[in-house]
């Protein structure tokens, strides 16, 4: 297997998406050099505490980050609720209050493309459990940018909507099961461009 170097890792997440992230994020050690960038369907008009909840399990800081914050290697990046969350050209984070995207707003497709655009091929795009078909098409770019796509195996999905269209539309490099993505995850090396 070829060993890439990421800059950037997306994850986008649903319905059963928050379960395989609180597998897929305490895998990750504290050395862990690449920056993750998370969406996931959350209500738009309440606070969400998903940041302080995932970040009680992981060893990287998690954090819901305003309009204008650089994407740094080793911290865990999750859209706030209401907002698009996309990556300007510059390598922070912008949010945006455009249309819901597959009723969603975050929507995984924004996130996908903006950093697909960015990173090109030092961008991993991982697609979990999830009720729709939001995600495939960013994976998608994300592939022909040049970058991976890892794909939750429907099999271990709870809602399997979301990684059986983005198998469907040709997007996955990879269908992995939440317990091999893990392992895969924490022995990725790190981006050494990106470190001071």
């Amino acid at each position: 297997m070829e060993t890439r170097v990421f800059e950037a890792i997306a994850i986008g997440a649903s319905a059963g998406g928050i379960d395989v992230l609180n597998v897929l994020l305490p895998a990750l050690p504290a050395a862990f050099g690449i920056a993750v960038l998370i969406v996931t369907h959350v209500p738009p008009d309440a606070p969400s505490c998903l940041a302080e909840t995932l970040g009680y399990r992981c060893a990287l800081p998690v954090v819901e980050p305003d309009a204008g914050e650089p994407v740094l290697p080793g911290r865990v990046h999750i859209a706030p609720p209401g907002y698009h969350m996309l990556i300007d050209d510059d390598r922070t984070i912008a949010l945006s209050i455009d249309s819901s995207v597959h009723y969603s707003r975050p929507s995984i497709d924004v996130l996908f493309e903006s950093a697909a655009h960015v990173y090109r091929e030092r961008l991993l795009g991982v697609l979990l459990s999830g009720a729709n078909d939001d995600g495939a098409q960013g994976l998608q770019v994300i592939r022909a940018m040049g970058g991976l796509a890892w794909v939750q195996d429907p099999q271990t999905a709870v809602s399997p909507t979301m990684p059986r269209a983005a198998i469907a539309l040709g997007a996955a490099d990879e269908v992995l099961s939440p317990t091999l993505m893990a392992r895969r995850l924490a022995g990725l090396p790190p981006d050494t461009r990106t470190m001071t």
